[in-house]
């Protein structure tokens, strides 16, 4: 599935090929710090099916407590996560941040990660009230 999508400024825009069946959430701590969320949702997109159209990401390196390096891109003028790879060169592929992404209602997430340090009250939301706007 093609999908493009963009910071919220607008100023990093990009584009990729995904596979829908790969979307997932992962409820990691570093997940929750760096999107200042209970959680995130991402997919993975082939480094040869990403393509930067405009703009030029931040990059932040975290070592995860394995001792992997990753690489989480974001705007420098917003602060919008973009992306995340290894931090190599040229890394084999991009984790996608779905929410930045102009076909997230067609990306359901398929399966979750890193459940142990899930906020309870996370997985299940469904009775916690709504309104259609603020």
């Amino acid at each position: 599935m093609k999908v493009n999508g963009s910071c919220h400024c607008g100023q990093i825009r990009y584009e990729a090929e995904v596979d829908p069946e790969r979307v997932g959430i992962c409820h990691c701590t570093d997940c929750q710090v760096l999107t200042g969320s209970a959680f995130r949702v991402t997919v993975p997109a082939s480094a040869a099916s990403f393509r930067l159209l405009t703009g030029e990401p931040k990059v932040y390196v975290k070592t995860a407590d394995s001792g992997a390096r990753r690489r989480h891109a974001f705007c420098s003028n917003c602060g919008a996560p973009v992306a995340a790879s290894a931090d190599a060169e040229d890394p084999p592929s991009y984790s996608l941040r779905v929410g930045c992404l102009a076909q997230k209602a067609q990306l359901l997430p398929r399966r979750q990660i890193w459940c142990q340090s899930a906020l309870a009250w996370a997985l299940d939301i469904s009775s916690v009230p709504g309104t259609e706007r603020q």
